[in-house]
C-alpha cells in the first residue's frame, strides 16, 4: 500500500470514528503526516507571572513536552498582571498564564484597550486565598463573619488589595465580602497589588488584607504578618483560575501551533496531577529564582492539600490545587467565562448589558481545545455549560446570566 493510500486510510478511520484530531495530531517529535498540521510557529514566547498556578506551563517547557508536540516554549517572567495584558495586546507575548477575567476585560474594553482576546485552555482549579493581616486577626478579624463585625465596630477605613481590576482575585475578594454584608466599594477601599509585592505591602501596613494566588497566602503566614481567612474554593468548589490566554487573532493565525501548545500544557498538567512525586518535583522547580523565587516548602504544602490558617489550624483540603483532574480543570467552559462578565456587571465595570452567550463562544476556544485534546488523548467535558453553588447560596448555570447579574443585593 502506497503512503499515499495509508495516509487516506487513516483519515478516513479518523472522519468515520469522529475523533477532532488531524493528522498532524498523530506525529511526535515534530514529525508530521501531511505537513498540513505543523506548527506554523516552531517556537511561542510565552508570559507568566511568579505563582504556584504557573506550574503547568514551566513544566511543559522543562520536561519537553512542547518538543513532542513540534514547538519550544520560551518562558518570559513578567513583573505584573498589567505587564502581561500589554504585551500580549502588542505582540510581545504569543501567549500566556494570564486570569480569566483579565482576558474578558480586555475583551470588553474594561480592562485596557479592547481587543478580541481568547482562552485556549483553563491552567487550574482553586488555590488562592484571602488573607488578613495579623494585626486585623489579634483584633479579631479571623474570618468574613469576624471581620465584618469588626469593620462595623472600627470607623475607619479598611484597605484590602487584589492583583487586577477585572482579574479573578478581584473577583474573588469582592463576592467574599459581600457575602458577609461588606460593600466593597462603599464600605472599603481597595486597591492593585502584583502578587509578588503583596506580602512587603501587607509588612510595612498597606493593606489590611488580601486576595490573591500561592504561594503568597502562606508565605504571609511563614513570615509572620498575616492569617487565612479563607480559601478561594470556599467561595467557590472547582473555580476556574489561570488561563492559557491569547488573541483572537493569534488563534486564527497560527492554529496548528495553538492546537500543539495546547497539547503540550495538557500532558504537563496530567503529569503534574499524576503523582506526589511528580507534585513534589514541580514544588522543586518553581521554586527557582527564575521562576517563583520562593522556598520549596512554602510551595509545596497547599498544592499537597495540607493547610494552616495561622492561627494553630490545620486540615486537609481535598478541593486543593488542580491542574487537570481528569481534564474538567482544562476544559475553557462557557459558563465559567459567562460568570467573569456577570461579576463585572455586578460591580460597574461594565456599563452595557453583554451578550454573554455569543462573547463567551467567541473568547473561549471551544473547537481548538477539544482538537488539541484528542492530540494529548485528553477527554472533553459532554456540556459547554457547568453549574456550582457558591458561597451565599446562589447557583450559577449560565441559563440566564442577565437575572443572574442583577439579583445581587449588593452590587455597585
Amino acid at each position: 500500500m502506497t503512503t499515499d493510500n495509508n495516509t487516506n486510510l487513516i483519515r478516513r478511520s479518523l472522519i468515520k470514528a469522529g475523533a477532532g484530531v488531524s493528522l498532524g495530531a498523530l506525529a511526535t517529535g515534530g514529525v508530521w503526516a501531511a505537513g498540513s498540521d505543523k506548527p506554523e510557529k516552531e517556537e511561542v514566547k510565552l508570559g507568566f507571572i511568579p505563582l504556584t498556578d504557573c506550574a503547568s506551563v514551566v513544566m511543559a517547557s522543562v520536561l519537553g513536552f512542547d518538543k513532542k508536540h513540534g514547538i519550544k516554549i520560551v518562558l518570559s517572567k513578567e513583573s505584573s498582571w498589567a505587564s502581561v495584558r500589554d504585551k500580549l495586546v502588542n505582540g510581545e507575548l504569543d501567549a500566556a498564564h494570564v486570569l480569566y477575567g483579565l482576558i474578558y476585560g480586555v475583551q470588553m474594553g474594561i480592562g485596557g484597550a479592547k481587543k478580541d482576546m481568547a482562552v485556549l485552555m483553563g491552567l487550574n482549579h482553586n488555590g488562592q486565598a484571602l488573607t488578613l493581616s495579623k494585626k486585623i486577626a489579634d483584633a479579631g478579624g479571623v474570618d468574613g463573619a469576624s471581620l465584618a463585625k469588626l469593620m462595623q465596630k472600627d470607623k475607619r477605613e479598611y484597605t484590602f488589595a487584589q492583583t487586577f481590576p477585572t482579574g479573578t482575585h478581584a473577583m474573588w475578594l469582592y463576592y467574599w465580602l459581600a457575602s458577609y454584608g461588606i460593600n466593597p466599594f462603599k464600605d472599603a477601599k481597595v486597591i492593585t497589588v502584583p502578587p509578588p509585592q503583596m506580602v512587603a505591602n501587607m509588612r510595612v501596613g498597606n493593606m489590611d488584607g488580601f486576595c490573591v494566588g500561592e504561594p503568597w497566602n502562606h508565605r504571609a503566614i511563614v513570615d509572620g504578618i498575616g492569617v487565612t481567612a479563607a480559601t478561594t474554593q470556599d467561595i467557590w468548589k472547582d473555580h476556574p483560575e489561570k488561563t492559557l490566554g491569547t488573541t483572537l487573532e493569534w488563534t486564527k493565525k497560527y492554529p496548528n501551533t495553538a492546537r500543539a501548545l495546547i497539547a503540550a500544557v495538557l500532558d504537563a498538567s496530567k503529569w503534574i496531577d499524576a503523582s506526589l512525586a511528580n507534585k513534589v518535583k514541580m514544588a522543586a522547580t518553581i521554586a527557582e529564582k527564575s521562576y517563583v523565587n520562593t522556598s520549596v516548602d512554602v510551595i509545596n504544602q497547599r498544592i499537597l492539600g495540607r493547610y494552616q490558617n495561622g492561627m494553630g489550624k490545620t486540615w486537609d483540603d481535598p478541593n486543593h490545587m488542580k491542574f487537570f483532574n481528569d481534564g474538567s480543570v482544562n476544559y475553557p467552559y462557557l459558563s465559567d467565562g459567562m460568570w467573569f462578565m456577570t461579576q463585572h456587571k455586578r460591580w460597574g465595570l461594565l456599563k452595557g448589558e453583554p451578550d454573554y452567550l455569543a462573547v463567551a463562544k467567541s473568547v473561549n476556544q471551544v473547537e481548538l481545545y477539544t482538537q488539541g485534546a484528542a492530540m494529548a488523548k485528553v477527554s472533553v467535558p459532554k456540556s459547554p455549560m457547568r453549574a456550582v453553588k457558591m458561597i451565599d447560596g446562589t447557583v450559577w448555570d449560565g441559563k440566564n446570566p442577565k437575572a443572574y447579574a442583577a439579583s445581587f443585593k449588593i452590587k455597585a
